[in-house]
């Protein structure tokens, strides 16, 4: 933004960062808000980015009244895994974008990620009975997996495009009766 005005006297706006409150179910946050601003202490413009700050910081809020798991522990807990943040979304849950966003804040986990995570912390050895899980279902009903988070499989296996996938051999397919490569 090039010389920004305020929008309803035109008076001119200077960047600076002023203390925001922000209040979920009776619990509060305060944080300092990056923004244009003028003379008037409670109006300002904000960009993309400044809201972020907002966005964030309203999360953290939410996942700490709502006894979810903030970002750096959800960080934390996927390293001592040592699961990559696409490779945490594909066996735990979420997508393949889904870890990144949790652990910037920009995304909330579910209560049920939350709970596998807490429970895969103090279990780490549980995520085998995630990747066999995986391991069992067929490669078109899931979302690839890099190959160092599967587990090794028996002679029949190939690699393709970076992945362990099963045999190409067809089979029939319980999710929807057809048949499957």
């Amino acid at each position: 933004m090039t010389n920004p005005v305020d929008p309803e006297t035109g008076a001119p706006l200077y960047r600076d960062v002023r203390p925001l409150t922000l209040t979920y179910k009776g619990e509060s946050i305060t944080v300092d808000m990056p923004g244009w601003y003028g003379d008037r202490p409670d109006e300002g413009v904000h960009t993309g980015d400044d809201m972020k700050v907002s966005d964030r910081a309203l999360n953290r809020l939410k996942a700490r009244t709502e006894g979810l798991l903030e970002p750096e522990e959800i960080k934390r807990i996927r390293k001592k895994l040592r699961l990559t943040q696409e490779a945490a979304g594909a066996l735990i849950g979420g997508g393949p974008r889904a870890f990144q966003k949790y652990e910037t804040g920009d995304s909330l986990p579910s209560r049920a990620i939350s709970s596998a995570l807490t429970l895969l912390d103090h279990d780490p050895k549980a995520l085998d009975v995630l990747r066999a899980r995986q391991a069992k279902t067929p490669i078109r009903h899931r979302e690839a997996v890099p190959q160092a988070t599967l587990p090794a499989r028996g002679a029949g296996n190939r690699i393709a495009d970076g992945l362990r996938v099963a045999s190409s051999a067809a089979h029939d397919c319980p999710r929807n009766r057809e048949r499957c490569r």
